[in-house]
C-alpha cells in the first residue's frame, strides 16, 4: 500500500488468504449481485485479494491491513449507504472511496486502473459478441474484396477476436484509447503482432532460381505459361503470409527470359491465364483473391515488351464474357525516352496503355519524371492502394523485397475541431497525435522485430523480403524488416482546411497554403522520426477504405453537425479535393500535386469522367500528359463500368439493361486504388460514390 502501509508484514499462514471467510464485525451480507443481474454468495476474501493485488503493485506487502480495510468496505455498505443487496458496481465504489479516505492514494490509484483496465476487458468481449453476431449476417465491407463465404465469415471473426485481444492486453493503455476514441486508427489491428503489410515480390529470383510453398520444391519454369502461373502462385502465397497488397516491381523485366523464345500466341495466352488466375484463385483461407499490383513499361528489350502488350492485350479483352477484371492492378512507369515520346521505343506501348486504360480503367499511370521520382531512374514502383517504398536508410534504393510494415492514420479534422480555428493550438496538438503515433509504430515495429522466420515461411523462409534469405528458420526477422517503412498516415485534410479557415484548398488560397504548410510539417516531424529511431519512416497520403464512416461517425456525435466537415458520411481521402466540389480536371490535378512530394510513402491522384473515353484517348493522353507535367507521382482515370451479367453490354446503365432489360448489372468503380464491384462497398464509401461529380474538360 502506501508508504504507512507498505511494511514489511506479511502475515503467518494462519492468517492467509484461506483463512475466515466470514469476518465477524463486518458479517451482515450474505449474497451479492452479479452485473448480468445473477445473485451468488457474498466472499469478503474477493475484496481483499483486490486490495492486496493493488497494494502490491505500487510496493505494498500487508495482507492483514488489506483485510481490515476489506472490513471497512463492508461497514461502509451497511451503515452509511443502508445497502441490503450489494451489486459488484457498489461494492468496487466503496472500494474506491475507502481506500481515497482512509490516505491509501497510491492504492486507490492502482485500484482504479485496474477496474478500468477489467471494465475494458468486459466491453471488449461484449463488442466481441456483437461483432461476431454481426459477421454471421453477413461479413462487413471495411475491405471491399472480403466476400461472404463460410472461411471468410471464420476469418473475420478470428480478425474481430484479435483486435479486442491487442486493444486490452497488448497495446498501452494510451495507445489503445486513442485507436478507440477515433484521435488515430490502427490499419489492419487484427494483425498487429502477427506479420509486415506488404511487399515488392523479386519475381524473378523466384522464377530463376525455384521455390516452395510448404509442399516440396518447385523448378524453373521453362515456358511462357508455367512462368505465368507461378506468378500467380506466388502473388498467393506471399499474401498468405502478409496482410497487405502483394505486387510485382518489374514483371515485364522479370517474365523476358521465359517469353523470348515462345510464339506471341503462346505469351497471350500466358497473359491470359494470369489475369484469370488473379480473379479466381482465393488466399487467406479462402476469404478473398490476392490484392494484386503489376508495374511495367519500362523494359526495352523485344522480350520485355512482349510481356507488357500481351498483359494489356488480355486485360482489354476482359473475363470470359468480356467483363472487366477488377485483379491485378496494372500500374504503367511513364518514362521519357522510354515510352513517353514518338520517337520512344516503348512509345506504342504508352499507347496502348491508354487506350485500354480508357475501357477498363486499368491501368493506372505512375511517374518516374515526377521530381521526387526521378533521382532513382525507373527503380520506383507503386502498389494499387498507393504505396511507395524507395529510400533506404539501411541499404541501397530499391523496391524489390522491400514493403511497408506497418501504417497509422490520424484523424485530422479532429484535431482541427478541437482547436478551434486556433491554428497554433492546432500545429501543437497535431505535433502530440503525431509523436503518439510514432510510439505505437515502435512499438509494433519491436514486436514485428521479435518474430521468425518460420512464422511467415514463404515471405522470409523462401527469401521474398530483402536479405533474408540470408537467415534460418529459428532466426528473429530484425535484421531484414529495416528495410521496410513505417509509415503514419492521414485523412480529412479538406475537412480540417473547413474547420479551421471556413474554406478548403479548391475554395481558397489561403486554404491550399495552409494545407501545405499542415502537410509539410508531417513531413518534418515523420523526417525528425526516422532521424530519432534510425528507420524508414514516411508520410502517407491514407486510402479511405477502412476509415470510411468511422472518424466522422465518432467526430459527429462529439461536435454535432459541422456544416462542410462532419455533415457527410465520410471524410474527404488525403489531401484529395473534395468528391463534390465543381472544378476542372487541369485545376485539381495542379492543386494536389505540391502533396505527392510530401507523402513519400505513397499517394494517388484521380480525375473523375462521367463516361469511359474509349472514344476520345485524345483527352486521355492530354490529362496523363498534364499529370506528368504538374509533378504527380501515381494518376488515375475513374468513371463507371456498368456491364449487364445477362446478355454482355457494356456502358453507363442507369437501372436495367438497354439492350436485354435484365436488372442483373455489375457495376465497377475504383474504390481507393483498386477496382470492386458496388455491391462491396460500405455505407460511407457509398455516400462517397453518390456525391463524385466529374470533372470538367477545362
Amino acid at each position: 500500500m502506501d508508504d504507512n502501509l507498505a511494511r514489511e508484514t506479511v502475515m503467518a499462514a494462519s492468517a492467509s488468504m484461506g483463512e475466515a471467510k466470514t469476518i465477524e464485525n463486518a458479517g451482515g451480507f450474505q449474497s451479492i449481485q452479479k452485473r448480468d443481474g445473477r445473485i451468488v454468495a457474498f466472499d469478503i476474501e474477493k475484496i481483499v485479494a483486490a486490495i492486496y493485488k493493488a497494494a502490491q503493485s505500487v510496493g505494498g506487502h500487508d495482507l492483514e491491513t488489506a483485510r481490515q480495510l476489506a472490513e471497512q468496505v463492508v461497514v461502509y455498505l451497511q451503515h452509511e449507504k443502508k445497502v441490503a443487496l450489494p451489486s459488484v458496481e457498489e461494492v468496487q465504489d466503496a472500494v474506491e472511496t475507502i481506500l481515497i479516505e482512509g490516505g491509501h492514494a497510491r492504492t486507490a490509484k492502482a485500484y482504479i486502473l485496474y477496474r478500468d483496465r477489467r471494465t475494458r476487458i468486459r466491453e471488449g468481449k461484449s463488442e466481441l459478441m456483437d461483432a461476431v453476431a454481426e459477421i454471421l449476417v453477413e461479413t462487413n465491407r471495411e475491405n471491399a474484396n472480403v466476400g461472404n463465404s463460410p472461411s471468410a465469415k471464420m476469418l473475420q471473426i478470428a480478425s474481430a477476436a484479435s483486435r479486442q485481444y491487442y486493444l486490452s492486453r497488448l497495446i498501452p493503455d494510451d495507445i489503445a484509447q486513442a485507436h478507440r476514441s477515433g484521435d488515430i486508427h490502427i490499419h489492419d489491428l487484427d494483425f498487429y503482432a502477427k506479420t509486415l503489410t506488404c511487399v515488392q515480390i523479386p519475381l524473378g529470383k523466384l522464377l530463376h532460381s525455384g521455390f516452395n510453398t510448404g509442399h516440396g520444391y518447385i523448378r524453373p519454369p521453362r515456358r511462357a505459361g508455367s512462368a505465368a502461373a507461378l506468378a500467380a502462385i506466388i502473388l498467393q502465397s506471399s499474401q498468405n503470409d502478409m496482410h497487405g497488397g502483394q505486387s510485382f516491381a518489374f514483371f515485364d523485366r522479370d517474365m523476358a527470359d521465359f517469353v523470348a523464345d515462345a510464339p506471341e500466341n503462346e505469351v497471350y495466352q500466358a497473359m491470359e491465364g494470369l489475369v484469370y488466375n488473379l480473379n479466381s484463385m482465393h488466399s487467406r483461407a479462402g476469404s478473398q483473391v490476392p490484392f494484386s499490383s503489376i508495374n511495367l513499361g519500362c523494359d526495352t528489350s523485344e522480350a520485355g515488351r512482349r510481356v507488357t502488350r500481351n498483359l494489356l492485350l488480355a486485360y482489354e479483352k476482359g473475363l470470359g464474357h468480356s467483363e472487366t477484371p477488377i485483379f491485378p492492378n496494372i500500374i504503367f512507369r511513364v518514362k521519357a525516352g522510354i515510352n513517353f515520346d514518338p520517337q520512344d521505343p516503348n512509345y506504342d506501348l504508352f499507347k496502348l496503355a491508354l487506350r485500354v486504360a480508357a475501357t477498363r480503367m486499368n491501368p493506372t499511370f505512375s511517374f518516374m519524371d515526377s521530381p521526387f521520382n526521378r533521382p532513382f531512374g525507373t527503380e520506383v514502383a507503386y502498389m494499387g492502394c498507393r504505396t511507395r517504398v524507395i529510400a533506404d536508410r539501411h541499404g541501397e534504393p530499391v523496391s524489390d523485397g522491400r514493403g511497408n510494415l506497418s501504417f497509422t492514420s490520424i484523424n485530422l479534422p479532429r484535431i482541427a475541431l478541437k482547436s478551434r480555428g486556433d491554428i497554433p493550438l492546432f500545429f501543437t496538438n497535431l505535433e502530440e497525435v503525431l509523436t503518439l503515433v510514432s510510439r505505437q509504430l515502435m512499438h509494433r515495429y519491436k514486436i514485428q522485430a521479435n518474430l521468425k522466420v518460420r512464422d511467415m515461411p514463404f515471405l522470409m523462409g523462401q527469401g521474398l523480403y530483402l536479405d533474408s534469405d540470408r537467415l534460418k528458420p529459428a532466426d528473429e526477422i530484425a535484421a531484414v524488416i529495416r528495410h521496410g517503412t513505417l509509415s503514419i498516415g492521414f485523412i480529412g485534410l479538406a475537412e480540417t482546411l473547413t474547420a479551421l479557415t471556413g474554406l478548403h484548398q479548391a475554395q481558397s488560397a489561403e486554404a491550399q497554403k495552409l494545407g501545405l504548410e499542415i502537410v509539410g510539417f508531417m513531413r518534418k516531424m515523420v523526417d525528425h522520426f526516422a532521424d530519432q529511431y534510425d528507420l524508414n519512416f514516411s508520410l502517407l497520403a491514407t486510402p479511405a477504405e477502412g476509415l470510411s464512416g468511422r472518424f466522422v461517425g465518432i467526430d459527429r456525435d462529439l461536435f454535432g453537425t459541422i456544416p462542410g466537415v462532419t455533415d457527410k458520411d465520410y471524410y474527404t481521402n488525403s489531401f484529395h479535393v473534395p468528391v463534390g466540389c465543381e472544378i476542372s480536371s487541369f485545376a485539381k490535378l495542379a492543386l494536389e500535386a505540391p502533396y505527392h512530394a510530401m507523402t513519400n510513402a505513397g499517394h494517388i491522384s484521380y480525375v473523375e469522367l462521367d463516361a469511359p473515353p474509349l472514344h476520345n484517348l485524345e483527352a486521355i493522353e492530354t490529362l496523363v500528359r498534364y499529370m506528368a507535367s504538374v509533378g504527380i507521382g501515381y494518376g488515375g482515370i475513374n468513371f463507371p463500368i456498368d456491364e449487364c451479367t445477362t446478355c454482355g453490354y457494356s456502358g453507363v446503365i442507369e437501372d436495367d439493361c438497354p439492350a436485354c432489360d435484365s436488372s442483373e448489372i455489375r457495376r465497377i468503380r475504383r474504390i481507393t486504388g483498386y477496382l470492386s464491384t458496388l455491391d462491396r462497398f460500405n455505407d460511407a464509401k457509398k455516400a462517397e460514390l453518390n456525391d463524385r461529380k466529374s470533372h470538367l474538360h477545362a
